[in-house]
């Protein structure tokens, strides 16, 4: 796999899941919708952690930036 995306936008993403992450663990987010929630937030960290998105690659997008 190609990465695809920036520092910034693995940044971005790891805060808003640990922020939905604190959210449902005090209950703050409850239901169907915390969990679904939940698992976003898992998949933000999972693409966070290998730098790699596969919906940019469906859309073209890149965040990476540019090499020498």
């Amino acid at each position: 796999m190609k990465k695809n995306m920036g520092n910034t936008d693995r940044l971005i993403r790891f805060i808003v899941a640990a922020i939905v992450a604190a959210l449902y663990f005090t209950n703050t987010i409850t239901g169907t919708f915390g969990i679904i929630l939940l698992v976003l937030a898992g998949v933000f960290v999972l693409t966070s952690i290998v730098s790699f998105c596969p919906l940019y690659t469906l859309i073209g997008l890149n965040t990476c930036p540019a090499k020498k």
